[in-house]
């Protein structure tokens, strides 16, 4: 497709991986949306790189709901959604609080699904349109201590494949594109160590662009899935 003139939602979009999303798709002259909890955050994102923010939680309905009144209003339609929002918690099985796994798979598959859900209304009525579902390479393997986060990708990367099959016959495009390990905030919310001075490591800019390859593919075909390793990295 091509990106100039196109509008685009990111969830997740005020740090990390989805800012760099958000600022890729701009600087292909994309019109872009970006969602997030923090307002101070989103806020200073959408103002740095020219995004439109909505404040909303992607794991509550009423806020996915009003997050596409939001854009469309602002947009009149949407080309592009970016499921990017998640985080994880790493615990062994045994310590796992029910509520952490709520809250882990309320936003990485709940959240992915409500806004997936109303964007493929919205892309099967205007005949068009393309979900990128940003995975991990945790929907490969399994891990230990990865019930929570590796247990959500899986779920994301299954519901991709069911996408994909029920939206193909309205020339919906749904790609999954798995990072390995990126240098954001995401360990230290976690609870891992992470240097975030390691020039092995992959950063932000490379999944995004990574995303922005794979939409800007003519639009009579399409990436399935896409996964991004570092070369050769040194812990």
């Amino acid at each position: 497709m091509n990106l100039n003139g196109a509008t685009a939602l990111v969830t997740g979009g005020s740090s990390g991986i989805g800012l760099a999303i958000a600022n890729a798709l701009i600087a292909g002259g994309a019109r872009v949306a970006i969602t997030g909890r923090n307002t101070a955050r989103l806020t200073a994102a959408a103002t740095a790189i020219g995004a439109h923010p909505v404040h909303a939680d992607v794991a509550k309905e009423a806020d996915v709901l009003r997050t596409y009144t939001e854009v469309l209003q602002q947009f009149d339609h949407l080309d592009i959604l970016v499921n990017n929002a998640g985080f994880g918690v790493i615990t062994p099985l045994i310590e796992l609080e029910l509520s952490d796994f709520e809250r882990v798979f309320g936003t990485n598959v709940t959240g992915a699904m409500l806004m997936a859900r109303e964007a493929a209304r919205h892309f099967i009525e205007r005949r068009s349109g393309n979900i990128i579902n940003i995975g991990s390479t945790a929907s490969h393997r399994g891990s230990a201590r990865g019930t929570a986060y590796y247990g959500s990708k899986f779920a994301l990367r299954g519901m991709t494949e069911c996408w994909r099959a029920e939206l193909r016959p309205y020339n919906v495009r749904v790609v999954l594109v798995n990072p390995s390990e990126v240098l954001t905030d995401f360990y230290a919310t976690a609870g891992l160590p992470q240097a975030q001075e390691n020039p092995t490591k992959l950063h932000a800019d490379d999944i995004a662009h990574a995303v922005r390859a794979a939409l800007e593919m003519d639009d009579r075909g399409f990436t399935t899935e896409l996964t991004v390793f570092a070369t050769n990295p040194q812990d």
